[in-house]
């Protein structure tokens, strides 16, 4: 089969979809991948990585298209439309919920789309996992950037220091994504709870955290929070589907001025009601009093490191669409977003 990996178009978007490692089991498996030059640049594999792994380097993205599969990072850009035909199978995060015009762009031109955030495996999503978990720590990053004064902040320092009391992090969702925020905050030493539907989710974090507050969402729980939270990370997953509101305008109210609100489930449509979309060229704005950071490819920050996680993860799963074998696979039917002009995965049908 031929696969084409592309160089990723989305503002700032610097990881490439698989290393020249994964690259080279690829091709030993019989077959040719083209890369188009320089995608793999700015998570540090020059074209020259690719090529010594037996990489074709395409000069063209229409070359790239001309493949049989293309595996890439994130969505297709309005760039990458004129490309998409019948006949071509795509794997890559779709999170269509959030992209109407994606999915309306491979319904039409009838591609077999395959969505990375959706393949579940024994009730587990194993391709959103690590880009969850580096997204659920860049969270804090960014939580702890736009605090400072200098950026519009409180002024304050998340974990506090000597006798000063440490900022409090409320999360919203007990995932992989939760976690890994919940976890990078009390690392700091901040006064962190977190919130979740799921008992068992909760009790998996606090059993391992002792110093994680775990609480069952509700929202007077949330609101009892609220006039004290310094950083509000909105981290909740309905997998294929759109995120569910959780905090609403008049709950956001309640938070003290000059705090930050990071949504991770941006790339869903996010669950704080009214906030924006951005990237990385301005992740965060301020409106009435609080920053609002709302990245739709988060992991981008970090190319290197994501860039080797997804090859890692992605890598068996692109090896078996290689085989042609796919329909004979229940984790690709789970995978399965569009196919010949037609929506497949039952969270994109209209309600």
């Amino acid at each position: 089969m031929k696969i084409g990996i592309p160089r990723e178009r989305k503002p700032l978007e610097g990881r490439v979809a698989l290393t020249p490692a994964a690259v080279r089991e690829l091709i030993a498996d019989g077959n040719e991948v083209r890369v188009e030059t320089g995608a793999g640049v700015k998570a540090g594999f020059a074209d020259a990585d690719f090529r010594q792994s037996g990489a074709i380097i395409a000069d063209s993205l229409a070359e790239i298209y001309a493949c049989d599969l293309v595996v890439k990072v994130k969505e297709p850009q309005p760039e990458e439309f004129p490309l998409l035909r019948p006949g071509l199978m795509l794997f890559c995060y779709l999170h269509l919920a959030a992209c109407p015009d994606v999915l309306a762009q491979l319904l039409e031109k009838r591609v077999t789309a395959f969505a990375f955030e959706t393949v579940t495996v024994g009730g587990r999503l194993p391709l959103l996992a690590p880009m969850s978990a580096i997204a659920g720590r860049i969270a804090v990053q960014i939580g702890m950037h736009y605090l400072q004064q200098p950026e519009g902040g409180a002024g304050l320092l998340l974990g506090g220091v000597m006798n000063t009391p440490p900022g409090k992090v409320v999360v919203l969702g007990a995932g992989v994504a939760g976690s890994h925020a919940a976890i990078m905050a009390s690392a700091l030493g901040a006064d962190v709870w977190v919130l979740d539907q799921s008992e068992a989710a909760l009790e998996a974090l606090h059993s391992q955290h002792r110093s994680i507050n775990c609480l069952r969402y509700d929202e007077r729980a949330l609101t009892m929070l609220a006039p004290d939270t310094d950083l509000l990370i909105g981290a909740v997953l309905l997998p294929g589907a759109e995120a569910p509101r959780l905090v609403s305008r008049a709950l956001l109210a309640k938070l003290p001025r000059g705090r930050v609100v990071v949504d991770i489930a941006i790339d869903q449509g996010g669950c704080i009601e009214g906030i924006r979309p951005t990237d990385w060229r301005a992740p965060l704005y301020w409106e009435d009093g609080l920053g609002f950071a709302a990245v739709t490819n988060m992991p981008g920050a970090v190319p290197r490191t994501s860039a080797q996680a997804l090859s890692r993860a992605i890598l068996p799963h692109v090896r078996f669409l290689g085989t042609g074998d796919w329909k004979k696979d229940q984790v690709f039917h789970t995978a399965l977003a569009t196919e010949n002009g037609v929506i497949r995965h039952p969270a994109l049908l209209p309600a």
